[in-house]
C-alpha cells in the first residue's frame, strides 16, 4: 500500500528563493518515491508549489481544506482529491489520519502550530509516525534551539527532541523517514 507524507507549508512563499527551489524539489521527491503528498488544499503561496510540482510530476496530493477558505478561491482546484471540511480542527485531524510521515517547510504560525500538535501528540503516544522538519537556509534552527533550552531546563525530555528528524537535503529527509526507528521512552511523558 503506498504511503502518503503530511507537509506542513506556508502560504507565502518567503523572501528567499531557496525556499521555493526546495518546496518544487521536495515535491519531486516525494513523487520519485511513490508518496501521496497530504496537504492544506491551498493554491498559495509554498502549499501551491508543493502540489502544482507533486501534480506536474505525476504524483498523488490529496488537499484538505475548511469551507470558510474555500469560500475565499483559496483551494487548488488542479490536484487529486480537495476534501472540503467545516473547520480548521477537523482539517488538522483530517490531514493527520491521512498521513504515515509528517514534515514541516519553512511557514509562519499555522506551520509550526500544525508540527508541534504532531510532536506533542507523539510524545503523549497517541502515534508513532515519523516527524521531520525540513531545514531549508537553517529556518529552523531558532525552534531547535529553543527545544533545547526546554531540555536543559527540564520541561522536557530529550528523547523527544531526538525524535525529530531534521535535514537539509530532500532526499535524505525522505530516506530517513521510511527508515525512522524511534527511540523509546520507558515512562510515560
Amino acid at each position: 500500500m503506498a504511503k502518503s507524507i503530511c507537509v506542513y507549508c506556508g502560504s507565502n512563499v518567503g523572501y528567499h528563493k531557496i525556499y521555493s527551489e526546495v518546496a518544487e524539489n521536495f515535491a519531486k521527491e516525494i513523487v520519485k518515491n511513490d508518496l501521496t503528498v497530504v496537504y492544506g488544499g491551498g493554491n498559495v503561496g509554498i502549499m501551491k508549489i508543493i502540489s502544482d510540482t507533486a501534480i506536474n510530476n505525476g504524483g498523488k496530493v490529496i488537499g484538505i481544506i475548511p469551507e470558510f477558505l474555500h469560500n475565499h478561491h483559496l483551494g487548488n482546484m488542479r490536484i487529486t482529491d480537495l476534501k472540503l471540511v467545516p473547520d480548521m480542527h477537523t482539517r488538522k485531524k483530517t490531514m493527520f489520519e491521512l498521513s504515515d510521515y509528517f514534515v514541516a517547510l519553512p511557514g509562519g504560525l499555522g506551520t509550526f502550530e500544525e508540527i508541534i500538535e504532531v510532536l506533542t501528540w507523539k510524545q503523549l503516544r497517541l502515534h508513532n509516525k515519523p516527524c521531520a522538519l525540513l531545514n531549508v537556509n537553517n529556518f529552523y534552527d531558532y525552534f531547535i534551539k529553543m527545544l533545547q533550552k526546554s531540555v536543559d531546563e527540564g520541561f522536557m525530555k530529550q528523547i523527544y527532541l531526538d525524535n525529530i528528524i531534521v535535514e537539509q537535503d530532500c532526499a535524505k529527509l525522505i530516506d530517513r523517514l521510511k527508515n525512522a526507528k524511534d527511540k523509546q521512552e520507558s515512562k510515560f511523558i
